[in-house]
């Protein structure tokens, strides 16, 4: 992987990390355009800079991070089910992170339920600031659903709040928010198993330096523009964007087109 490789999926992943539209799938299938969706060091990298796009909410959300305990609890037993049911479905995880037919299928799946996400839950909404326990605990095995690669733990556990009766804007913002502690974990686990393996040098360091400082920029901007335009558009923009990546990329499987376009 070179620096212009880091720079396209670090902009991917700060794009559509707090997009219902699954950055990990997007990643995949941008790797696998670039040619380097085979590589060891690629799969560490997607996984890693992930971290940078969601440093970008602890900056946005400071004052967030700074109310009581239970604040912190409630986003411990949200990460929970995800978090244990990950660590014992990790290998197959793995094998499911290298299948592009695995994304495609998911950003359809994905897309669908998004086309009618607005009409399920168009009923009264209620601006919450800290849910309670047990909303935090749904919430949180609605993530599970994220352990799928192309299914995106923004769509799954913004579904996860409006079922709980949040308005857009709040399930938004708790999504965001649990995002942290997740990614912290995904990505200290994902640099700890490349060190255990292959330690990686000092270049590989600096793309992936340079990888969270671009996706965190990146991120920056892109996280208040999705919760401006999710609170008075909804989500069936994205539904239909998914259909479309997905399909295509199925077709593209099925007739044989090399993904490898560079």
């Amino acid at each position: 992987m070179n620096y212009w490789y880091a720079l396209i999926l670090a902009i991917v992943e700060g794009l559509t990390e707090f997009l219902p539209v699954s950055s990990t799938g997007h990643m995949i299938i941008v790797a696998n355009l670039l040619g380097i969706g085979q590589l060891p060091f690629t799969e560490t990298f997607i996984t890693s800079i992930q971290l940078g796009a969601i440093l970008s909410v602890v900056v946005l959300y400071w004052r967030r991070f700074l109310q009581s305990f239970d604040f912190y609890v409630k986003l411990l037993v949200a990460f929970l089910p995800f978090g244990v049911l990950g660590f014992l479905l990790k290998d197959v995880i793995q094998e499911l992170l290298k299948s592009v037919t695995v994304v495609a299928v998911s950003l359809v799946v994905g897309g669908v339920i998004l086309l009618f996400v607005d009409r399920w839950f168009s009923g009264t909404r209620k601006a919450v600031t800290t849910p309670s326990l047990g909303q935090a605990l749904r919430i949180g095995l609605f993530q599970c659903l994220a352990l799928v690669p192309g299914v995106s733990r923004s769509a799954a556990t913004i579904v996860g709040g409006l079922a709980q009766g949040f308005d857009r804007r709040s399930a938004a913002d708790f999504s965001f928010l649990l995002a942290v502690p997740t990614m912290v974990v995904i990505t200290a686990y994902q640099l700890y198993k490349t060190y255990k393996v292959d330690a990686p040098g000092v270049e590989d360091l600096k793309l992936l330096l340079f990888g969270n400082v671009v996706a965190f920029i990146v991120g920056l901007l892109a996280v208040k523009s999705f919760v401006n335009f999710v609170s008075r558009f909804g989500f069936r923009a994205f539904g239909f964007y998914r259909i479309i990546v997905g399909v295509i990329i199925l077709v593209m499987i099925a007739l044989g087109i090399p993904m490898q376009l560079i």
